[in-house]
């Protein structure tokens, strides 16, 4: 059986005897009887397994190492010890031999190290409850959508649009880079490749969800996403996950609502079921971390236009390192002290035109787009979204201004033409949550096998 199964109901299995199958995380042997502390992964709590030299494998027992992989039959007994119950071993067989040079001890590794053991590190208990986090809030993002009448769209991770730019979507080809075959103006000639045209790994599933918004309504997609950005930060990789919601008949202020409502419930879901993860994090990661998570969801979020940010950010008596300006972003410590200004979650609204995408609606003002970044204390920005621009006319000239490729994008501009309407939706940076629901502060460390400048390994 779970370990997770016996430990939820272990009152019950009291003097009855299990069969469980899992690894030996610690293992302290003395001359007549021993001590394991056994995981089988399906929950963050350990079991603590006793045996003594009545067992006829006694001697070879002692012997086993940390990492090892076994099958224990026992009876469920009342400790002496620190913990209410243990198990009195009747049978402890290997399955799995480990060496004593098995880099994953009983002990506090740091998380750089980890990262150069990325197989083996999900072992270890800050990853376990990462990873099992991780797990959950999935299944919650899934389950709020579900129960809201969303479609889940599987928007295609090759494609020939342009849609975050060309320069920060890597290029896939299958042609031979020692022999290129090259047309008579000696460019690459993309024809003789597998789709006759330039293709790359797609930087947002938005473009392809939102042809199933003008079908279904309101549609959400989970799924990878890849960008080629050359940044070390603590929040950038080159491969990350990302819902992305699409909402047909839906204004901006609809759109805030639903952002939300769906991070409350998220945050909510984990807090009730991932109680021993969470309780490790805020021990071991983020003191505070429960009360930072329960404060969200009990928060009224703000709503704020970006000229009222930088008017509060000038008039603050702060020496910035990176001064506010009406026609530009947002940095990192701006971000910081408007959540501390208003002591929660902020949506700011209204951002400029040119620094925010080409499919944004433009506002009256033809200076801003009606776009929406959500910011919350001790993460800065979560989610980004916006309505989406409903008139093809204006739409065009967007494109064309910011030089997007509108040959490779006329499809999604035709959406205008054909039973069109106004539609917003938005973006959630899968690891983000996670960074944010952990308070581990490093991409690398909730995604499996990060993917960053200068590491694509394993």
């Amino acid at each position: 059986m779970d370990l997770k199964d016996l430990l939820a109901d272990i009152k019950n299995y009291l003097n009855k005897e299990v069969h469980l199958w899992g690894w030996i995380r610690n293992h302290r042997d003395q001359k007549t009887f021993g001590f394991i502390d056994f995981s089988d992964g399906t929950c963050q709590e350990h079991l603590q397994i006793v045996y003594d030299n009545n067992l006829a494998n006694f001697n070879d027992i002692t012997k086993l190492l940390v990492g090892c992989a076994i099958e224990v039959t026992g009876k469920i007994v009342e400790s002496k010890g620190n913990q209410a119950y243990e198990m009195q071993a009747s049978n402890i067989k290997l399955l799995g031999n480990c060496p004593e040079d098995y880099p994953i001890q009983p002990k506090r590794h740091t998380k750089e190290f980890l990262r150069e053991q990325a197989y083996l590190r999900p072992r270890t208990n800050l990853f376990q409850a990462v990873f099992r986090i991780r797990s959950i809030a999935a299944c919650a993002i899934h389950e709020y959508f579900q129960s809201h009448n969303y479609i889940y769209v599987n928007t295609p991770l090759l494609t020939t649009a342009d849609c975050e730019g060309s320069d920060q979507m890597f290029k896939v080809t299958t042609l031979d880079f020692n022999n290129l075959p090259y047309d008579s103006e000696h460019k690459v000639d993309m024809k003789k490749d597998l789709f006759n045209k330039l293709t790359f790994i797609t930087g947002t599933g938005q473009l392809h969800g939102e042809a199933f918004a003008m079908a279904f309504k309101k549609i959400y997609t989970f799924g990878p996403t890849f960008r080629t950005e050359n940044s070390n930060t603590k929040t950038h990789a080159n491969e990350f996950w990302m819902i992305e919601p699409e909402i047909a008949f839906c204004h901006l202020d609809g759109l805030m609502d639903i952002e939300e409502d769906m991070l409350k419930f998220v945050v909510n879901y984990c807090l009730l079921h991932c109680q021993k993860e969470l309780e490790f994090c805020d021990k071991f990661v983020e003191n505070g971390l429960i009360d930072k998570l329960t404060k969200l969801v009990n928060s009224k979020f703000t709503r704020i236009t970006h000229h009222e940010v930088i008017d509060i950010l000038k008039k603050a008596k702060v020496k910035w390192e990176f001064n506010p300006e009406y026609d530009g972003d947002i940095a990192k410590e701006h971000e910081k002290y408007i959540t501390e200004y208003f002591n929660g979650p902020v949506f700011i609204t209204n951002w400029p035109k040119d620094i925010k995408a080409w499919y944004m609606k433009l506002n009256d003002d033809d200076k801003t787009v009606a776009a929406v970044d959500l910011e919350v204390p001790g993460a800065g920005e979560l989610m980004g979204g916006s309505e989406r621009e409903d008139d093809y006319d204006k739409l065009i000239k967007r494109a064309k201004d910011l030089n997007v490729d509108v040959d490779t994008v006329d499809w999604f501009c035709n959406l205008r033409k054909y039973g069109g309407c106004f539609h917003s939706g938005f973006g959630m940076g899968f690891e983000r949550l996670i960074i944010y629901l952990t308070g581990v502060d490093n991409i690398r460390d909730v995604i499996p096998f990060p993917r960053t400048p200068g590491n694509c390994d394993y």
